[in-house]
Protein backbone atom coordinates (compact mmCIF):
# COMPACT_ATOMS: atom_id res chain seq x y z
CA UNK A 1 0.00 0.00 0.00
CA UNK A 2 1.38 3.38 -1.00
CA UNK A 3 1.58 6.17 1.55
CA UNK A 4 -0.82 8.97 0.77
CA UNK A 5 -0.55 12.64 1.53
CA UNK A 6 -3.88 14.39 1.73
CA UNK A 7 -4.29 17.70 -0.04
CA UNK A 8 -7.17 20.12 -0.09
CA UNK A 9 -9.76 19.07 -2.64
CA UNK A 10 -8.37 15.56 -3.06
CA UNK A 11 -11.00 13.60 -4.96
CA UNK A 12 -11.83 9.92 -5.29
CA UNK A 13 -9.59 9.57 -8.36
CA UNK A 14 -6.61 10.98 -6.47
CA UNK A 15 -7.25 8.59 -3.59
CA UNK A 16 -7.51 5.68 -6.04
CA UNK A 17 -4.21 6.61 -7.66
CA UNK A 18 -2.40 7.24 -4.38
CA UNK A 19 -3.53 3.99 -2.83
CA UNK A 20 -3.12 1.89 -5.95
CA UNK A 21 -6.70 0.67 -5.67
CA UNK A 22 -7.94 -2.17 -7.85
CA UNK A 23 -4.41 -3.45 -8.39
CA UNK A 24 -5.58 -6.72 -6.86
CA UNK A 25 -4.74 -10.34 -7.60
CA UNK A 26 -7.13 -11.47 -10.32
CA UNK A 27 -6.96 -8.28 -12.39
CA UNK A 28 -6.16 -8.92 -16.05
CA UNK A 29 -2.40 -9.07 -16.55
CA UNK A 30 -2.77 -7.74 -20.09
CA UNK A 31 -5.36 -5.80 -22.03
CA UNK A 32 -8.29 -8.06 -22.92
CA UNK A 33 -10.15 -5.44 -25.00
CA UNK A 34 -9.56 -4.63 -28.66
CA UNK A 35 -11.40 -2.44 -31.17
CA UNK A 36 -14.86 -3.86 -31.77
CA UNK A 37 -14.99 -5.92 -28.58
CA UNK A 38 -18.57 -6.50 -27.42
CA UNK A 39 -18.94 -6.06 -23.67
CA UNK A 40 -22.10 -7.08 -21.82
CA UNK A 41 -22.68 -5.38 -18.47
CA UNK A 42 -24.83 -7.74 -16.38
CA UNK A 43 -26.19 -6.45 -13.10
CA UNK A 44 -28.93 -4.87 -11.04
CA UNK A 45 -30.04 -1.24 -10.64
CA UNK A 46 -26.47 -0.06 -10.00
CA UNK A 47 -25.58 -1.36 -13.46
CA UNK A 48 -28.87 -0.20 -15.01
CA UNK A 49 -28.27 3.36 -13.77
CA UNK A 50 -24.60 2.92 -14.68
CA UNK A 51 -25.74 2.67 -18.28
CA UNK A 52 -28.62 5.15 -18.28
CA UNK A 53 -26.98 8.01 -16.36
CA UNK A 54 -24.49 10.02 -18.45
CA UNK A 55 -21.92 9.69 -15.67
CA UNK A 56 -22.78 6.08 -14.77
CA UNK A 57 -19.94 3.59 -14.44
CA UNK A 58 -20.91 1.70 -17.61
CA UNK A 59 -20.74 4.88 -19.68
CA UNK A 60 -17.48 5.89 -17.98
CA UNK A 61 -15.95 2.53 -18.88
CA UNK A 62 -16.98 2.98 -22.52
CA UNK A 63 -15.60 6.53 -22.59
CA UNK A 64 -12.41 5.47 -20.82
CA UNK A 65 -11.76 2.79 -23.42
CA UNK A 66 -12.48 5.25 -26.25
CA UNK A 67 -9.94 7.65 -24.73
CA UNK A 68 -7.37 4.90 -25.23
CA UNK A 69 -8.35 4.26 -28.85
CA UNK A 70 -10.62 1.30 -28.11
CA UNK A 71 -14.12 1.55 -29.57
CA UNK A 72 -16.31 -1.15 -28.01
CA UNK A 73 -19.91 -2.27 -28.50
CA UNK A 74 -21.75 -2.23 -25.14
CA UNK A 75 -24.64 -4.49 -24.21
CA UNK A 76 -26.40 -2.90 -21.25
CA UNK A 77 -27.99 -5.70 -19.21
CA UNK A 78 -28.71 -4.17 -15.80
CA UNK A 79 -32.24 -4.49 -14.38
CA UNK A 80 -33.34 -2.84 -11.16
CA UNK A 81 -34.10 -5.16 -8.26
CA UNK A 82 -32.54 -8.23 -9.80
CA UNK A 83 -30.77 -10.84 -7.73
CA UNK A 84 -28.63 -13.82 -8.69
CA UNK A 85 -31.63 -16.03 -9.43
CA UNK A 86 -33.11 -13.36 -11.73
CA UNK A 87 -29.82 -12.93 -13.58
CA UNK A 88 -29.44 -16.68 -14.02
CA UNK A 89 -32.94 -16.83 -15.49
CA UNK A 90 -32.18 -14.17 -18.11
CA UNK A 91 -28.47 -14.56 -18.89
CA UNK A 92 -29.22 -16.58 -22.04
CA UNK A 93 -31.65 -13.97 -23.36
CA UNK A 94 -29.91 -10.76 -22.27
CA UNK A 95 -26.26 -11.73 -22.69
CA UNK A 96 -25.40 -15.05 -24.34
CA UNK A 97 -27.82 -14.66 -27.27
CA UNK A 98 -26.11 -11.35 -28.13
CA UNK A 99 -22.69 -13.04 -28.42
CA UNK A 100 -20.48 -10.67 -26.44
CA UNK A 101 -16.75 -11.22 -26.09
CA UNK A 102 -16.74 -10.13 -22.44
CA UNK A 103 -19.35 -10.02 -19.67
CA UNK A 104 -18.91 -8.04 -16.48
CA UNK A 105 -20.96 -9.54 -13.66
CA UNK A 106 -22.14 -7.32 -10.80
CA UNK A 107 -24.46 -9.20 -8.45
CA UNK A 108 -24.95 -9.48 -4.71
CA UNK A 109 -26.34 -6.26 -3.24
CA UNK A 110 -30.01 -7.20 -3.69
CA UNK A 111 -29.38 -10.81 -2.64
CA UNK A 112 -28.52 -9.39 0.79
CA UNK A 113 -30.36 -6.03 0.87
CA UNK A 114 -33.77 -7.59 0.13
CA UNK A 115 -33.70 -9.50 3.42
CA UNK A 116 -36.26 -12.32 3.49
CA UNK A 117 -36.84 -11.81 -0.25
CA UNK A 118 -33.13 -12.09 -0.92
CA UNK A 119 -30.97 -15.08 -1.80
CA UNK A 120 -29.05 -16.89 0.97
CA UNK A 121 -25.33 -17.47 0.49
CA UNK A 122 -25.38 -21.11 -0.66
CA UNK A 123 -28.05 -20.64 -3.37
CA UNK A 124 -26.22 -17.45 -4.37
CA UNK A 125 -23.02 -19.44 -4.89
CA UNK A 126 -24.94 -21.95 -7.03
CA UNK A 127 -26.56 -19.20 -9.12
CA UNK A 128 -23.35 -17.25 -9.74
CA UNK A 129 -21.43 -20.40 -10.62
CA UNK A 130 -24.15 -21.37 -13.10
CA UNK A 131 -24.04 -17.89 -14.72
CA UNK A 132 -20.27 -18.14 -15.10
CA UNK A 133 -20.56 -21.70 -16.44
CA UNK A 134 -23.06 -20.60 -19.09
CA UNK A 135 -20.91 -17.67 -20.16
CA UNK A 136 -17.72 -19.70 -20.33
CA UNK A 137 -19.47 -22.44 -22.31
CA UNK A 138 -20.31 -19.73 -24.85
CA UNK A 139 -16.64 -18.59 -24.92
CA UNK A 140 -17.46 -15.34 -23.14
CA UNK A 141 -14.72 -13.89 -20.91
CA UNK A 142 -16.23 -13.14 -17.49
CA UNK A 143 -15.04 -10.23 -15.36
CA UNK A 144 -16.19 -10.53 -11.73
CA UNK A 145 -17.14 -7.40 -9.77
CA UNK A 146 -17.38 -7.67 -6.00
CA UNK A 147 -20.45 -5.96 -4.58
CA UNK A 148 -20.25 -2.44 -3.20
CA UNK A 149 -21.22 -1.60 0.36
CA UNK A 150 -24.71 -1.13 1.75
CA UNK A 151 -24.73 2.19 3.64
CA UNK A 152 -21.35 1.79 5.36
CA UNK A 153 -18.71 -0.75 6.35
CA UNK A 154 -20.30 -1.54 9.71
CA UNK A 155 -23.88 -1.88 8.50
CA UNK A 156 -25.19 -5.42 9.21
CA UNK A 157 -26.00 -5.86 5.52
CA UNK A 158 -22.47 -4.91 4.50
CA UNK A 159 -21.04 -7.31 7.05
CA UNK A 160 -23.29 -10.06 5.70
CA UNK A 161 -22.24 -9.16 2.15
CA UNK A 162 -18.58 -9.82 3.04
CA UNK A 163 -19.14 -13.59 2.76
CA UNK A 164 -20.71 -13.16 -0.69
CA UNK A 165 -17.72 -11.13 -1.82
CA UNK A 166 -15.29 -13.66 -0.38
CA UNK A 167 -16.97 -16.28 -2.56
CA UNK A 168 -16.63 -14.04 -5.64
CA UNK A 169 -12.93 -13.58 -4.94
CA UNK A 170 -12.39 -17.32 -4.55
CA UNK A 171 -14.37 -18.05 -7.73
CA UNK A 172 -12.34 -15.52 -9.70
CA UNK A 173 -9.11 -17.04 -8.39
CA UNK A 174 -10.24 -20.61 -9.08
CA UNK A 175 -11.38 -19.83 -12.64
CA UNK A 176 -8.54 -17.35 -13.30
CA UNK A 177 -11.04 -14.60 -14.07
CA UNK A 178 -10.29 -10.86 -13.98
CA UNK A 179 -11.56 -9.35 -10.73
CA UNK A 180 -12.60 -5.78 -9.99
CA UNK A 181 -12.61 -5.80 -6.19
CA UNK A 182 -14.94 -2.83 -5.79
CA UNK A 183 -15.88 -3.73 -2.23
CA UNK A 184 -12.25 -3.45 -1.14
CA UNK A 185 -11.81 -0.23 -3.14
CA UNK A 186 -14.89 1.33 -1.57
CA UNK A 187 -13.74 0.41 1.93
CA UNK A 188 -10.32 1.97 1.35
CA UNK A 189 -11.83 5.22 0.05
CA UNK A 190 -14.28 5.42 2.94
CA UNK A 191 -11.46 4.80 5.42
CA UNK A 192 -9.49 7.64 3.84
CA UNK A 193 -12.28 10.16 3.33
CA UNK A 194 -15.13 9.09 5.63
CA UNK A 195 -18.45 10.81 4.97
CA UNK A 196 -16.68 13.18 2.54
CA UNK A 197 -16.30 10.33 0.06
CA UNK A 198 -19.78 11.01 -1.40
CA UNK A 199 -19.80 7.66 -3.19
CA UNK A 200 -23.56 7.01 -3.12
CA UNK A 201 -26.79 8.96 -3.32
CA UNK A 202 -28.71 6.74 -0.89
CA UNK A 203 -26.21 4.37 0.69
CA UNK A 204 -26.47 1.89 -2.19
CA UNK A 205 -26.77 3.52 -5.63
CA UNK A 206 -23.75 5.32 -6.94
CA UNK A 207 -23.19 9.06 -6.99
CA UNK A 208 -20.73 10.33 -9.60
CA UNK A 209 -17.70 9.69 -7.36
CA UNK A 210 -18.90 6.12 -6.80
CA UNK A 211 -19.31 5.59 -10.52
CA UNK A 212 -15.75 6.87 -11.04
CA UNK A 213 -14.54 4.35 -8.46
CA UNK A 214 -16.43 1.50 -10.15
CA UNK A 215 -15.30 2.43 -13.66
CA UNK A 216 -11.69 2.66 -12.50
CA UNK A 217 -11.87 -0.83 -11.01
CA UNK A 218 -13.51 -2.32 -14.10
CA UNK A 219 -11.02 -0.70 -16.48
CA UNK A 220 -8.11 -2.01 -14.45
CA UNK A 221 -9.68 -5.48 -14.46
CA UNK A 222 -9.91 -5.20 -18.25
CA UNK A 223 -6.15 -4.71 -18.28
CA UNK A 224 -5.62 -0.94 -18.49
CA UNK A 225 -2.39 0.27 -16.90
CA UNK A 226 -2.05 3.45 -14.85
CA UNK A 227 -1.12 5.64 -17.82
CA UNK A 228 -4.21 4.41 -19.66
CA UNK A 229 -6.37 4.97 -16.58
CA UNK A 230 -5.05 8.53 -16.40
CA UNK A 231 -6.16 9.07 -20.01
CA UNK A 232 -9.58 7.72 -19.13
CA UNK A 233 -9.91 10.06 -16.15
CA UNK A 234 -8.87 13.05 -18.24
CA UNK A 235 -11.60 12.18 -20.75
CA UNK A 236 -14.18 11.87 -17.96
CA UNK A 237 -13.48 15.37 -16.66
CA UNK A 238 -15.19 17.06 -19.60
CA UNK A 239 -18.03 14.63 -20.27
CA UNK A 240 -21.23 16.72 -20.36
CA UNK A 241 -24.16 16.25 -17.98
CA UNK A 242 -22.35 13.82 -15.69
CA UNK A 243 -22.71 15.74 -12.42
CA UNK A 244 -26.38 16.20 -11.50
CA UNK A 245 -27.08 18.64 -8.67
CA UNK A 246 -30.56 19.05 -7.22
CA UNK A 247 -31.34 22.58 -6.01
CA UNK A 248 -34.00 23.34 -3.41
CA UNK A 249 -36.52 26.14 -3.95
CA UNK A 250 -39.62 27.47 -2.29
CA UNK A 251 -42.80 27.52 -4.36
CA UNK A 252 -42.53 31.33 -4.51
CA UNK A 253 -39.01 31.12 -5.93
CA UNK A 254 -40.04 28.43 -8.40
CA UNK A 255 -42.96 30.50 -9.66
CA UNK A 256 -40.66 33.48 -10.20
CA UNK A 257 -38.40 31.31 -12.35
CA UNK A 258 -41.49 30.08 -14.17
CA UNK A 259 -42.56 33.65 -14.92
CA UNK A 260 -39.10 34.53 -16.25
CA UNK A 261 -39.10 31.47 -18.51
CA UNK A 262 -42.59 32.32 -19.77
CA UNK A 263 -41.45 35.85 -20.66
CA UNK A 264 -38.78 34.54 -23.04
CA UNK A 265 -39.50 34.21 -26.75
CA UNK A 266 -38.88 30.45 -26.86
CA UNK A 267 -40.73 29.87 -23.55
CA UNK A 268 -38.57 26.99 -22.27
CA UNK A 269 -39.88 24.64 -19.56
CA UNK A 270 -39.11 26.10 -16.17
CA UNK A 271 -36.73 23.27 -15.20
CA UNK A 272 -34.78 23.75 -18.43
CA UNK A 273 -34.57 27.48 -17.72
CA UNK A 274 -33.31 26.90 -14.15
CA UNK A 275 -30.73 24.36 -15.35
CA UNK A 276 -29.49 26.77 -18.02
CA UNK A 277 -29.05 29.57 -15.48
CA UNK A 278 -27.29 27.26 -13.04
CA UNK A 279 -24.97 25.97 -15.78
CA UNK A 280 -23.99 29.56 -16.67
CA UNK A 281 -23.15 30.20 -13.01
CA UNK A 282 -21.02 27.05 -12.78
CA UNK A 283 -19.14 27.91 -15.98
CA UNK A 284 -18.38 31.40 -14.67
CA UNK A 285 -17.23 30.08 -11.29
CA UNK A 286 -14.95 27.38 -12.70
CA UNK A 287 -13.16 29.38 -15.44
Amino acid sequence: MKMIKFVKGMGVWAVCVAMGLSAKTGAAEELIVTNGTKIAFMGDSITQFGGSNPGGYVNLVIKGLEANGLKVAPIKAGISGHKSNDMLARVDRDVISKKPDIMTLSCGVNDVWHGDRGVPLEPYKTNITAIVDKAQAANIKVVILTSTLINDMNNPNSLKLDAYNDFLRSLAKERKLPLADLSADMKEIMKAKGTRANLTVDGVHMALKGDVMMATGVLRALGLNQAQLDKAHEAWLDMPDTCLIQAKFTLRQYEKFEAKAEALTNKPPVNAYINAQFSKFIEAETK
